[in-house]
């Protein structure tokens, strides 16, 4: 790397720790061109697109072409490298904390956020009076994302939860047998659903009737720290993509990088 460094750069030992995650997922092939640019330079101006929120045109002239580095993303998009990475780096953060690879709890939750001019879909959320997109999000108790969805705010929280917890079983969590959630996604039919679909218990949140003002309700304060590490990334404050799967792409990672942050206090354990 000659140019000078930006503080998004991921670094030397934050590298140290991708790289081999990143080719073992890419396998890349010794057919075919060689590559042009280093995949730590793509990574770095990905990640300076995701903090600082700029389109991909404003890239700054010293990392490689904004074409280059938008392919590659939307080559990992689609290829589903982000939400691999998520997951290798939540089980290695997992063991860092001394526990299982895999959850046995979970809490889910949404978010609305307004949505830009460009084109894609995008909803009403009436309770909220935003017009764009839900996040709708399961994490683990550490607050680390297992599954995204994005879809337009217009749709109700057990009808997203619904498409949600679909894609998290068909991810094959073995060990996970509880799910959290606030009294938006209440209701004896969305319990026994949930029952069905992967004997998982479906337990509601409630807060307390004699409480006034805010109150921090048990295990659900930890999805919405998770909101807040993603509130750092000015990409993600409001939802200017095209596509929803481009959407959850920059939310995998963006939490690759909250992983690697952390990994990396302690490299000496993965080194």
């Amino acid at each position: 790397m000659s140019r000078k460094p930006y503080s998004t750069d991921v670094s030397d030992v934050q590298w140290l720790l991708l790289e081999p995650l990143l080719l073992a997922v890419l396998n890349p092939s010794k057919r075919g061109r060689p590559r042009q640019v280093e995949l730590r330079e793509v990574v770095n101006a990905i990640v300076y697109v995701l903090r600082t929120g700029c389109a991909w045109r404003l890239l700054p002239h010293d990392f490689p072409a904004w074409q280059t580095v938008y392919g590659y993303f939307r080559r990992w998009r689609d290829s589903g490298l982000w939400e691999a990475l998520n997951d290798a780096l939540r089980e290695a953060v997992r063991s860092q904390a001394g526990r299982e690879a895999e959850p046995s709890a979970a809490i889910i939750d949404s978010q609305s956020v307004k949505s830009s001019a460009v084109a894609g879909e995008r909803g009403f959320d009436g309770a909220k009076l935003v017009t764009g997109r839900k996040r709708h999000l399961l994490v683990d108790v550490m607050g680390l994302l297992l599954v995204v969805l994005v879809h337009k705010a217009s749709i109700q929280e057990r009808d997203g939860a619904k498409s949600l917890l679909q894609r998290a079983k068909q991810k094959g969590f073995t060990r996970l047998s509880l799910i959290w959630a606030d009294g938006g996604y209440r209701g004896q039919a969305m319990i026994d659903w949930v029952f069905a679909l992967a004997g998982w218990l479906f337990e509601i949140v409630k807060r307390a009737d004699d409480v006034k003002g805010f109150q921090i309700l048990p295990h659900r304060w930890v999805v919405e720290r998770t909101f807040a590490w993603l509130g750092r990334y000015r990409r993600l404050s409001k939802d200017y993509e095209v596509l929803t799967q481009t959407s959850e792409a920059f939310i995998y990672a963006a939490m690759v990088n909250l992983m690697l942050t952390r990994l990396a206090r302690h490299p000496a354990l993965y080194l």
